[in-house]
């Protein structure tokens, strides 16, 4: 019902906005333009993200902002000779992607390591594994990752599986979520890490029945091993970058938020780093291709502070200063996320607090005194719960203003929680298509019942008035708005016939505006980005779509054609062919 209301609700206003609209509309018509633009987007069915105006048919951009959006015939007035036209032959346009939580440089690094996302079984695991230490020499490091044992049954791997075929090279593979890894016997020798080892506080060094460690670490108990993991050097960091814009902008993504590759056990300094020598690098050799927005570990407050005197909020129109990052808990996946009751699975198990509340409220309190903005990484009900009331205590003592809290991830709450993100105007940073891995394991870790009240309640978190902002947490997830956009509407795991939890599902314009408008709002972006109006930056994407109608009854088969970032096509490189524009 909703995607049918709102295909009759596009065509209304298009037509509202193309035959009716006076060209008195100074919101909108670009009567004062003291310059003809640069380019005019003409032809098609522009969605804007703009509630003053949700559709119009043609858009002028100059100086890489955007000079008008509404009907062709007033717009085309204004074209000069050294305008160049995009015409859309009927194409759908929207309002370039924001992912609004990604691990950038470490994605574009993990793009060219060893890939266990599609592995299905244990011998495919360990084919994969002596595959990719063939071209190593001996004492390399064997890295990678993506692994998810919920595919060949349950079976977390062990070290002893991949130990014959990596004598020579210590190897370290992350899971799917990030949250456990698995080292082999050579990596553990190398580290020190025996059966004296003693769990961290907020990790786990996992172990057999006879004491000895498996290779699987969790959490906090990567800080053992990562240490040893030669330092990525600065060429492959600057490559990771270009890989990882290269892919992004392919997926209709023109913004990031990048959490860095900071996560439970790694470095501190990696994001500052990426800042100084990849950043700030690009930009200034003009090799930015893609936004970003940064957010610094929460200990590192007080530096971060100190720039955002300095320089402001964003260093360039390609580089802005988000805030700080913290964790609560684990992951789910991982058997770390923070609940109140135990795990299904592991009945003396309620889950990890990686970092106590009370050191979280001791850097949150400074954290936002300074003006920073707070995004904090919770997935258990209890973990949400803990920060929710953080939050609530810091606003009490730090007063009013605008800070724009963020709880990361917000996957599984407990009763009234969901209301408390809109009562204490929490933005939800969620993740769409990691329910649909988590659809089964959540049933069989935590239960249906706990599952189904619980788990991933975009509906119900838009309803208590929260913002929502959608991301894929990449690499541990992949960039894909359009696939994300059908898991938030339609809620269906692979091989499930009925969407899971069907009245979490949430209509296709809320799910447009948490991937665009809210997705900046959430980062104090909205001046500039999140919906196609005047005065913002000219980034869009050119979909397959012949129409609206086409695209909101199947967003899934739309695929990317082009993606512009300051009104120039960042992909692909070159222009398509004008005979399949007009395809």
């Amino acid at each position: 019902m909703g995607t049918k209301l709102l295909i009759l609700s596009a065509s209304a206003t298009l037509l509202f906005s193309v035959l009716l609209l006076p060209p008195s509309d100074t919101a909108w018509w670009p009567l004062r333009q003291s310059h003809e633009p640069d380019l005019l987007v003409w032809n098609g069915t522009i969605y804007t993200s703009d509630s003053s105006l949700p559709f119009a048919e043609a858009m002028t951009v100059r100086g890489g902002r955007i000079l008008g959006v509404g009907n062709y015939s007033s717009l085309k007035d204004f074209v000069g000779s050294g305008t160049r036209e995009l015409n859309l032959y009927g194409k759908v346009v929207l309002p370039g992607f924001i992912d609004s939580h990604v691990h950038f440089i470490y994605g574009g690094l993990q793009m060219s390591r060893v890939d266990l996302s599609e592995t299905t079984s244990v011998d495919g695991f360990v084919a994969k594994v002596k595959d990719a230490v063939k071209d190593k020499r001996e004492g390399d490091w064997l890295l990678g990752g993506g692994w998810n044992n919920d595919l060949w049954g349950g079976d977390l791997p062990v070290a002893s599986w991949i130990d014959e075929v990596t004598r020579q090279n210590p190897v370290w593979l992350s899971r799917k979520d990030g949250h456990m890894g698995l080292a082999n016997s050579l990596a553990l020798r190398i580290a020190g890490i025996t059966n004296r080892s003693e769990d961290p506080v907020g990790g786990t060094v996992v172990k057999n029945n006879g004491g000895d460690p498996t290779g699987l670490l969790i959490d906090a108990a990567m800080k053992f091993l990562l240490p040893f993991i030669p330092e990525v050097s600065l060429h492959e960091r600057r490559e990771a970058f270009r890989r990882a814009s290269g892919y992004a902008l392919k997926k209709g993504v023109t913004t990031v938020i990048d959490v860095g590759r900071f996560f439970p056990g790694a470095s501190v300094d990696s994001i500052w780093e990426d800042l100084s020598d990849v950043y700030q690098w690009a930009d200034s050799s003009e090799e930015m291709l893609i936004r970003v927005c940064l957010f610094f570990p929460m200990q590192t407050w007080s530096r971060l502070a100190n720039l955002v005197r300095e320089r402001g909020r964003s260093i360039s129109q390609w580089i802005h200063l988000g805030g700080v990052k913290a964790f609560a808990d684990g992951s789910l996946g991982s058997n770390s996320a923070l609940f109140y009751q135990p795990y299904v699975d592991e009945p003396h198990n309620y889950g990890l607090q990686v970092v106590d509340f009370g050191t979280l409220l001791n850097m949150t309190l400074p954290s936002d005194k300074s003006g920073l903005q707070v995004a904090i990484h919770a997935i258990g009900d209890k973990a949400n719960d803990g920060v929710l009331e953080m939050f609530n205590t810091v606003g009490n003592q730090n007063g009013m203003r605008d800070r724009r809290f963020r709880i990361e991830h917000a996957q599984h709450l407990a009763a009234g929680s969901a209301a408390r993100f809109g009562q204490l105007r929490v933005i939800a940073s969620v993740q769409p298509e990691h329910l649909l891995d988590d659809a089964a394991s959540a049933e069989k870790k935590i239960g249906i019942d706990r599952s189904h009240k619980g788990s991933y309640l975009f509906q119900s978190l838009l309803s208590s008035g929260a913002q929502l902002a959608f991301g894929s947490d990449w690499p541990f997830g992949d960039i894909n708005p359009l696939g994300g956009i059908t898991a938030a509407t339609k809620r269906i795991p692979p091989g499930w016939k009925h969407a899971w939890i069907p009245s979490e599902r949430v209509s296709l314009e809320n799910a447009l505006k948490a991937y665009t408008i809210s997705a900046a709002y959430a980062s104090f972006l909205e001046g500039d980005l999140g919906s196609l109006s005047p005065g913002k930056l000219a980034d869009f994407v050119v979909l397959s779509a012949r129409s609206w109608e086409e695209f909101a009854e199947a967003v899934s088969s739309s695929s990317i054609l082009a993606t512009y970032v300051g009104g120039l096509q960042a992909f692909p490189q070159q222009p398509p062919p004008s005979e399949q524009a007009q395809s």
